[in-house]
């Protein structure tokens, strides 16, 4: 059911807090609460999300509602003798109306009570915010003086600025998985997520993943570094705080399986590095004969490897190619002379791999990426073959698929 905005104002009265558990992947406990905004009408508990978005409301009583909301939650907060963390949404649009004094004041009032302001964590969406961004950073800037922290809700998507984000240096970053609701999503929403989770890193900010609604999901931010974690699978929100250890057992046995799904897919993965190695090594010493015509030698691998490959050829330690390419053109191999003495050392990891296969004389696979030239997902087998020169063989998507375990 959705209200009339102005059923709402006219029920101002009946507005109370609803609070969203916020749990921890260390200590698998409730570590604080989102503060929502819900109204009593006939006897139902709507949401007042729809209020909030309805750009019809004048800016002060959407403030207003907030304050009222807000104080009735922190009432509940200084009676709890606990230290939970209080996650705040704002607009920041409207917080910049007074360059964020009544939020801060009312913050104030409280902390006088008792309320700790390091438990405020303040959430605003930076891609909606419309005004001087230097004045939004040294307001938030001001407000962590008090020890409040900064989180970016909605962290990815639309038109987020990465490189405003990172100018705000947030402590927590939300991101959420709405879309994995279902099992395929946009292969480049998993992209963005990676980007955004690389960001947090470097930065030194928290990853909160939100919409949590099923298993499948918790995995995913539980594999990919989320330190928070939020959403219905979880716990709904209510109109009070929960014992911080309600599902502490539960998140802990989940926990336990998905570490025993990654250990047997990494042990599936480190065989099947194993085999393939043992492959390309007897496919060498097929035409050790060969010698140093490096460019024969990838043709006749490529003959040898046509199931399970689409690109081949060799570079030395300074990642300049030594041959041609070898390439599958539908059931056909063609050479690409082109590419000889290109170099690829500015690729990720490409230095690093070099490294690692000359220090410990064996192949390596590459993580998942998108070929540039083909388009489609793939992995390449990385080897050393002497004379400071390394083979680089490319796993088109299909072989990976029949893989269990590659992708």
């Amino acid at each position: 059911m959705v209200l009339d905005s102005l059923d709402i104002l006219t029920s101002a009265d009946r507005a109370l807090p609803y609070f969203q558990p916020i749990y921890s992947a260390d200590g698998q406990i409730v570590i604080g609460y989102e503060i929502l905004g819900r109204i009593e009408y006939n006897d139902k508990i709507i949401s007042m999300g729809p209020f909030f978005m309805d750009e019809s409301v004048p800016e002060e009583y959407k403030i207003e509602m907030d304050d009222l909301i807000l104080a009735k939650a922190l009432d509940l907060a200084v009676s709890e003798n606990d230290s939970f963390l209080l996650f705040i949404n704002r607009d920041a649009n409207l917080l910049m109306m007074d360059q964020g004094e009544s939020f801060l004041g009312l913050l104030k009032e409280y902390e006088e009570r008792g309320l700790a302001l390091d438990r405020i964590v303040l959430e605003i969406t930076e891609h909606n915010f419309k005004g001087d961004f230097g004045r939004l950073q040294h307001m938030l800037t001001y407000f962590r003086t008090y020890g409040i922290k900064l989180a970016i809700e909605n962290a990815g998507q639309e038109s987020s600025n990465l490189d405003r984000i990172g100018k705000l240096s947030p402590d927590i970053l939300k991101i959420g998985l709405q879309p994995l609701v279902t099992t395929s999503p946009d292969e480049a929403y998993h992209h963005v997520l990676q980007s955004i989770a690389l960001l947090a890193r470097k930065i030194g900010a928290a990853v909160l993943y939100e919409d949590i609604e099923v298993n499948f999901q918790l995995q995913y931010a539980w594999k990919t570094g989320g330190r928070f974690f939020q959403g219905y699978y979880l716990s709904h929100p209510e109109g009070h705080f929960i014992e911080k250890t309600l599902h502490k057992d539960k998140l802990a046995g989940e926990f336990r399986q998905f570490i025993q799904r990654e250990k047997n897919k990494l042990e599936k993965f480190h065989q099947l590095s194993q085999s393939f190695s043992e492959r390309v090594q007897e496919s060498l010493a097929k035409f050790k004969k060969i010698g140093s015509d490096y460019d024969a030698l990838i043709r006749e691998l490529s003959l040898d490897l046509t199931d399970c490959s689409f690109r081949i050829y060799i570079c030395n330690e300074e990642g300049f190619q030594q041959t041609e390419n070898i390439f599958k053109s539908g059931e056909t191999w063609v050479s690409q002379p082109e590419y000889k003495l290109k170099n690829w050392s500015w690729r990720p990891y490409f230095l690093e791999t070099i490294f690692r296969m000359r220090r410990n004389n064996r192949g390596y696979f590459s993580d998942l990426y998108r070929d540039i030239e083909t388009g489609e997902s793939i992995r390449t087998f990385s080897y050393p073959i002497g004379e400071g020169l390394y083979l680089f063989i490319d796993l088109p998507y299909a072989y990976l698929y029949d893989q269990d375990g590659m992708l």
